[in-house]
């Protein structure tokens, strides 16, 4: 497990019973996650980062996460038949215990680990190119200062960050390495180990964001051009101003949209947008902006105060908290309309301004995908099918534990097959003196034609095949979990 939970010592002098009576008031499961979570932050970034989750009650919790390992667990089928619950389950916000999980199977990097067996091994243990080795050095201790993982130089979070850094620069050499992938890849750890990391990393790089991390930086130039042209139909306002005050779009987009918010939004706000990112792709990170650019600059009485660039550059850096509050922030991105053909549009547009302006694009880029649906009809050939084995299995009848519904019960086999499975059985641990002697005359122990082939004795379901209807685990107050060590991760 990358991040224990932490327990607080007992006071000198004093013992924890197991037979203490249960408190008075418990504690709230969205409050207790609110507190583990904090545990993660210290230092100054506990307010900014550990802002209010949104409540989700017990029972819904337990549901999410139950609808979720039945997804990944038939995760292909899923994806053909019901793309859109997947992208409306996103929406409404991956269950933490499933999250690193979830982003590795809707970014394809579940499939190019299993493509690639050895591969990050093999980079890890290359000794890399020194120009990037030492530029990447002094970058770890810049991400995410007061999380946990980063916290101490040398710690476990910063020797990982830089493995999967340095294999990118190895993986990727004509392209090496560029001080936003950093953010990108601390967030993949705090959710995954390195080699999961590492893929999520390289199909964000190569499907989600082409060319952002290229030297000349193009593709984010010409992004800016797409968010600030998409501007002026999502908020006249917005876009007047930013033009009157002659503001280039990657003063303000440029680390929105490389660092994908990570640097930008509220934890719990971080959490969502990656959710939505990783399944329905770049469209969300324009929405995101756009958002915040609609509700910081949309109104002649918010401009009051942005007379200036400075004044208007400093609104963009430091947001109203209310406007990047999770529940608020997600409900506008899902609302705001602009699709994958939008910004496709906008992008030839743009296309066709920058080669007559500026001539052909230095950088080869793939072509971008729009989420996991696209990532997927583009995985060439076949490939390997994600069917992962949980610990935890539901009985399909079984009631999600504090729920009122009862049980149904179990079918009821007829008798009368049983008493046949019961005298084929027989028949088969007994042969008969004449079976016997033509089993030995003829080398075999075939039956003989008046006798009927021999039918499977039925055998009763190993524990791991079936869970009873209630168990302690269910009872309990944790969460659902695989048996995959990255779905433990925060």
């Amino acid at each position: 497990m990358r991040n224990p939970q932490r327990t607080p010592a007992a006071p000198s002098g004093t013992a924890l019973q197991v037979t203490d009576p249960a408190p008075a008031n418990p504690e709230r499961p969205e409050e207790r996650f609110q507190r583990e979570a904090a545990l993660y932050w210290v230092g100054q970034e506990k307010g900014r980062r550990c802002d209010r989750l949104e409540e989700v009650p017990l029972e819904v919790l337990r549901q999410r996460e139950s609808k979720w390992l039945d997804m990944l667990n038939n995760w292909d089928k899923w994806m053909a038949k019901k793309h859109k619950k997947i992208r409306l389950r996103c929406q409404k916000g991956i269950p933490p215990s499933l999250r690193g999980r979830a982003w590795q199977y809707l970014s394809g990097g579940k499939v190019k680990l299993q493509q690639n067996p050895g591969k990050f091994d093999e980079l890890d243990m290359a000794p890399g190119d020194s120009k990037w080795l030492d530029v990447i050095e002094r970058d770890l201790h810049r991400q995410f200062p007061f999380h946990e993982m980063f916290v101490s130089r040398g710690g476990h979070g910063q020797q990982d960050l830089f493995r999967v850094l340095k294999a990118y620069t190895l993986y990727r050499p004509e392209e090496g390495y560029c001080q936003a992938q950093a953010p990108i890849a601390a967030v993949l750890l705090m959710h995954m180990p390195a080699e999961q990391a590492f893929w999520c990393l390289v199909q964000i790089c190569e499907k989600y964001l082409p060319g952002y991390y290229s030297e000349k930086l193009e593709a984010i130039q010409l992004d800016g051009e797409i968010l600030f042209s998409l501007l002026q139909k999502v908020s006249p306002v917005a876009h007047k101003h930013l033009s009157r005050q002659k503001i280039d779009p990657l003063l303000y987009m440029t680390e929105w949209f490389m660092c994908a918010f990570a640097r930008t939004l509220p934890w719990s706000s971080v959490l969502r947008v990656w959710d939505m990112f990783f399944c329905e792709g770049v469209k969300i990170i324009f929405r995101v902006g756009l958002v915040l650019l609609k509700h910081a600059l949309g109104s002649p009485e918010k401009l009051k105060a942005c007379q200036g660039q400075y004044e208007t550059i400093e609104r963009l850096r430091s947001l109203s908290p209310k406007i990047m509050q999770e529940a608020f922030l997600v409900q506008e991105v899902i609302e705001l309309p602009v699709t994958e053909r939008q910004i496709e549009r906008e992008h030839l547009i743009q296309l066709r301004r920058w080669q007559e302006t500026r001539g052909e694009l230095q950088c080869c880029s793939p072509p971008r995908l729009h989420g996991a649906k696209a990532i997927l009809e583009a995985e060439p050939g076949p490939r390997p099918t994600l069917q992962p084995s949980p610990s935890i299995r539901l009985p399909p009848d079984a009631p999600l534990p504090g729920s009122k519904s009862k049980p149904k019960p179990p079918k009821q086999i007829p008798k009368e097959p049983q008493k046949q499975e019961k005298a084929s059985g027989q028949l088969d641990k007994t042969p008969t003196p004449g079976q016997a002697k033509m089993a030995i005359a003829g080398g075999d122990a075939c039956p003989p034609q008046d006798v009927p082939p021999k039918d499977p004795v039925p055998q009763d379901p190993s524990p791991q095949d079936s869970a009873p209807q209630v168990s302690a685990h269910h009872c309990s107050q944790e969460s659902l979990v695989s048996q995959e060590s990255e779905d433990t991760y925060l």
